[in-house]
């Protein structure tokens, strides 16, 4: 079996996720390309989008794509997958990850009840009733929300159970296709029903099919990995250890088998040729926090994140730091103050190459502002 390295690895996916050389695509297409785009913070999923367009100039309107994408053309759409967190997908996908988060059906242990009072049974009551109150393309807020299913299912309960664990709840329902983020009104944000909201939303998909689209996204991108990996960034490993299995038997048409440093993993067929013929680079680049490229790794990825300097990447409160990138490594940290952009290194970086980056950044974080 051919092996490669990590050096080469890391430099196919900086090309693949336009790091290596930003691209002349739309914002729904980077999301494509990156199998979704973290969306916790929305100025961070802002400039992951921009960082990646082709010019500088087009920083500013690298975010106004991104509002195109979400509420114009809707291409995009913000709602629950990966891990649980907000992420900015392709329409034309999105039904794809949705089965194989909610896969894991989490909400049914014991453990999970205890902590946020809520029962399965609850869960369908809170789904069918927001089913009714999403109806005709509302767009609710958590508040409108809230009280429709309060009055549709007349449980104190519930009201509770939402008050308390809005977020957690909302994102079974996410998964089984009742809601997704709408328009938002002012600073609060709405909730609508993907099948009104998107154009050709056609449903869930049969978790075969949804396992291929989402299989091949991950690897198109993140690649190669074991079943292992990509379930660690799918659902923080919480599927069982068959289904992940199972997944990857359902795209074995698509999958080649390749080394990385003496493991074997899986790569898109299509992709090994270019893996391997791809030379290690020695660019420097910055991305921002919350960034594709670390996160669908995992920040407990060695061969990314030096082990010694993981907290000053994976930071309190779940928060991942922006990241400077040498020969794809993460070599150093950075952070916006006082209009400059301030690096930490890890180790030594090539000095005019990162002077052209931060100036590219800085061009790009002052159109923000």
């Amino acid at each position: 079996m051919t092996s490669v390295t990590w050096a080469q690895v890391l430099a196919w996916r900086m090309r693949r996720q336009f790091v290596e050389r930003p691209a002349d695509e739309p914002a729904e297409e980077v999301a494509r390309r990156l199998a979704g785009v973290q969306a916790q913070v929305a100025s961070a999923a802002e400039l992951a989008v921009a960082v990646r367009q082709a010019r500088p100039r087009q920083a500013q309107a690298g975010r106004a794509d991104v509002g195109r994408a979400l509420f114009d053309d809707r291409s995009l759409v913000k709602t629950w997958t990966m891990r649980g967190t907000l992420h900015l997908m392709p329409a034309d996908e999105v039904a794809a990850y949705l089965v194989l988060c909610g896969a894991a059906r989490h909400w049914e242990k014991p453990s999970w009840q205890k902590t946020f009072g809520a029962t399965p049974a609850d869960l369908e009551a809170i789904a069918g009733a927001a089913t009714e109150a999403l109806a005709g393309g509302a767009a609710l807020t958590r508040e409108e929300l809230t009280a429709a299913v309060v009055e549709r299912t007349g449980s104190r309960h519930l009201a509770e159970v939402l008050g308390s664990g809005w977020g957690t709840l909302l994102k079974p329902l996410a998964w089984w296709g009742v809601l997704c983020h709408g328009p938002a009104q002012g600073t609060r944000v709405t909730f609508t029903a993907p099948e009104r909201w998107l154009p050709g939303w056609t449903g869930l998909p049969a978790v075969e099919d949804a396992a291929r689209t989402v299989i091949r996204a991950f690897l198109g991108a993140h690649g190669p990995a074991t079943p292992d990996m990509f379930d660690n960034w799918l659902m923080r490993k919480l599927n069982r250890k068959k289904d992940v299995r199972a997944w990857f038997g359902a795209a074995e048409d698509d999958l080649a088998t390749i080394e990385v440093d003496g493991v074997e993993m899986y790569v898109l067929r299509e992709h090994r040729d270019e893996l391997m013929a791809t030379e290690p680079s020695t660019s420097v680049r910055l991305l921002g926090a919350f960034d594709q490229y670390v996160l669908g790794a995992g920040t407990s990825a060695t061969y990314l994140v030096p082990a010694e300097r993981r907290k000053e990447v994976s930071r309190a409160a779940g928060w991942i730091s922006p990241v400077v990138l040498y020969e794809g490594r993460v070599a150093g940290v950075w952070e916006a103050k006082d209009g400059d952009v301030v690096v930490k290194p890890f180790e030594d970086i090539p000095v005019a190459q990162l002077k052209d980056e931060t100036d590219r950044l800085r061009a790009l974080l002052d159109s923000k502002g």
